[in-house]
């Protein structure tokens, strides 16, 4: 691998190196080509300057970093978070290449940020932030080179903020350039359900291969956002018990089952947007939410919770991914001896991804289609996916992480390697 770069005082980038080396002997990867996929291909790191509500400027610093243009446009979230870093990005932009790879979507991997706190911001600062923001990526977007979508802290309209600004610029109403926009803009329906939808489709699957019945099992999230709610929603139809939840402000239990609905309407009431306090649970620490015995483990809000000091504390018997990189190396390799059924977060999580493919290509073509379509054919890709994954791990007697990643990788690797090396 090359030397050390801009993006490796992020241990998060490294982690994702990390992976990649791992993964490269398996698949026995051309070391040209690893040298290439462990750099983004492409990255920008822009200053943002707004007036706030009691008019004073604020700079804030903005980041976009396409990994891969191989295989087709680059595709990725914007997260606004404060914490929010250029090597952060990166990774986020590498697995999204892998993601796209496992399931064959013409994409390379993408990622945007903005360092903020989108909680602390008026609807018109978070508005006059994202079209400043998306002049300042014009000359590296379009909907051939690198579309965007929502991720943690932007929603539906961010995306049409993005959708109106690029359209403005040229001179046409251009719906392709995102994805996940609201419905009357071209927005695809199941969008904002797919990412749980599909975490709850892998889930669905391992249980079955364990034999255990949906009505008996129970689930812990991580996160309430869209993905942990989603997960939480789809859990509960199918029987499943959710008898934990926790998000940024705190953690909460019900070892006799949260009432899903009751809880989704609390958070959203009065912009309380928070789990602490439901009436329904007990408070809990933090600390315990991860190591609550339960059947399914689903950590669903950010990176590196899983660590070398709580992973053999994990009183799960599936560990469903829904964040991007939320275990650690050091706790993979503590995981990797235990009876946890891990599905990684390449292919858990790719629901969101896939439906956004599907956004993408209803508005190139001007046809949408039927909730009903969209769902069937997510669980149709989902499915595929996660066979194909548990078919590599079991064919080489190899981790499901290494599995996915080796899938992703390689197809990657492939397309590098056919399309050959530019003067």
């Amino acid at each position: 691998m090359s030397e050390p770069n801009l993006f490796e005082q992020s241990p998060v980038y490294r982690m994702a190196c990390d992976q990649l080396r791992d993964v490269a002997g398996l698949i026995d990867l051309d070391p040209n080509i690893a040298e290439r996929l462990a750099v983004p291909k492409r990255s920008l790191v822009c200053a943002i300057p707004i007036k706030m509500d009691n008019g004073e400027t604020e700079v804030f610093i903005g980041y976009r970093v396409q990994h891969s243009l191989t295989s087709g446009a680059s595709k990725g979230g914007l997260r606004y978070s404060p914490h929010v870093d250029i090597g952060e990005v990166a990774a986020l932009a590498m697995w999204m290449s892998w993601k796209c790879g496992i399931m064959n979507l013409p994409y390379g991997g993408a990622k945007g940020g903005i360092a903020c706190d989108p909680a602390t911001m008026s609807l018109g600062e978070k508005e006059r932030l994202t079209r400043r923001f998306t002049e300042e990526v014009l000359p590296i977007i379009g909907p051939r080179t690198d579309v965007m979508a929502p991720d943690m802290g932007t929603d539906e309209q961010t995306m049409a903020w993005i959708y109106d600004t690029y359209s403005m610029k040229i001179g046409y109403a251009c719906p392709e350039i995102v994805t996940g926009k609201p419905v009357e803009l071209g927005g695809c329906i199941g969008r904002r359900e797919a990412t749980g939808r599909g975490v709850v489709f892998c889930i669905r699957e391992a249980l079955a291969e364990l034999k255990i019945e949906p009505h008996e099992a129970t689930a812990v999230v991580q996160g309430f956002g869209n993905v942990g709610s989603v997960t939480c929603e789809e859990l509960a139809k199918h029987g499943t018990k959710v008898i934990a939840v926790g998000d940024r402000y705190g953690s909460i239990r019900n070892t006799n089952g949260i009432d899903v609905a009751a809880l989704i309407r609390y958070v959203n009431a009065d912009a309380r947007k928070s789990v602490v306090g439901f009436p329904g649970a007990e408070a809990i620490a933090d600390a315990d939410l991860l190591t609550t015995p339960c059947t399914v483990l689903v950590p669903a809000a950010m990176e590196r919770q899983i660590t070398k000091e709580n992973a053999a504390k994990l009183k799960c018997r599936i560990l469903a991914e829904g964040a991007n990189g939320p275990t650690t190396p050091e706790a993979d390799a503590l995981l990797s001896g235990s009876d946890i059924f891990v599905i990684p977060d390449i292919l858990c999580n790719a629901g969101g991804v896939t439906v956004s493919y599907f956004e993408w290509v209803q508005d190139i073509q001007q046809l949408m289609w039927s909730h009903t379509q969209v769902n069937e054919k997510l669980r149709e890709l989902m499915l595929d996916a996660f066979h194909r994954v548990r078919k590599m791990s079991k064919d080489r007697g190899i981790p499901m992480r290494m599995a996915a990643l080796g899938l992703g990788v390689k197809k990657v690797a492939i397309e590098k390697q056919r399309r050959g090396l530019f003067p």
